[in-house]
């Protein structure tokens, strides 16, 4: 069995190098272009999707449509789950993050955008950036985030992955997940089992499918990223880069 983790492609607050979060952002060109890449290498792979879930995001689910549509994957058998949202970023939503950095430093940026258990700052009840004001997030039903650290994301996606794992058990063929930054890095830190410190260093590139082949007990045989190793490497610079100051 194959799971493909993919990264949406670039949005219009990445071109920007904006702390995006649960901002419902589109897709640029070069996003959709990096969506059609990602679909055309797993037609070349021949790797035949049997599921695809993806987020409630606008810039996931625009990749999960370009993709579906290249690989010939039912639009309609699309599954949408908030739980794989991009972590939300607090108060630093919408902020440019190179300018966070100049002004608070790039270790205390790279602290909220890479550690563990380090949240952004929170957002005010009453700041017109909480989720409670975006319609589609109304009725998830559960206390919506207001600032997170990776570890809250891990806990938030635990239910999901759950009912998930057990979903692709017993459903033969290769799954897609679309999601978001640190959605996916929550997904690679418990399939590697990577210690909070190395979890750090771990930078997921916009539009490239990274595939897990996995045993019958979902343990990882191997990974590989659909692209060559120089592009994979300068991509992953960009995302490492995204928090320093200019």
């Amino acid at each position: 069995m194959k799971l493909i983790l993919l990264r949406h492609g670039e949005s219009k607050w990445n071109l920007e190098n904006r702390f995006t979060g649960w901002t419902d952002i589109a897709l640029t060109s070069s996003g959709i272009e990096e969506a059609s890449f990602s679909g055309k290498q797993l037609l070349k792979k021949n790797i035949k999707i049997v599921s695809v879930y993806t987020s409630l995001l606008k810039r996931a689910i625009e990749t999960a449509n370009i993709v579906s549509e290249i690989i010939k994957f039912p639009k309609q058998n699309i599954k949408l789950d908030w739980r794989l949202n991009e972590r939300h970023y607090g108060s630093l939503q919408g902020l440019n993050k190179s300018e966070t950095a100049a002004k608070f430093g790039e270790q205390q940026v790279l602290l909220w955008r890479r550690s563990y258990d380090i949240p952004p700052p929170s957002l005010d009840e009453n700041d017109e950036r909480h989720p409670r004001f975006y319609k589609k997030f109304q009725d998830i039903g559960e206390n919506l985030p207001i600032g997170e650290s990776l570890k809250d994301v891990i806990d938030r996606l635990n239910p999901f992955l759950k009912d998930y794992f057990n979903f692709i058990k017993n459903r033969p063929g290769n799954h897609l997940l679309v999601a978001h930054s640190n959605s996916l890095r929550a997904i690679v830190k418990l399939l590697d089992n990577l210690s909070e410190e190395e979890i750090i260093s771990v930078n997921i590139p916009t539009g490239v499918p990274l595939v897990y082949s996995l045993d019958n007990n979902l343990n990882v045989i191997k990974k590989e990223y659909l692209i060559d190793e120089a592009k994979l490497k300068e991509k992953q610079n960009i995302v490492a880069n995204q928090g320093k100051a200019k």
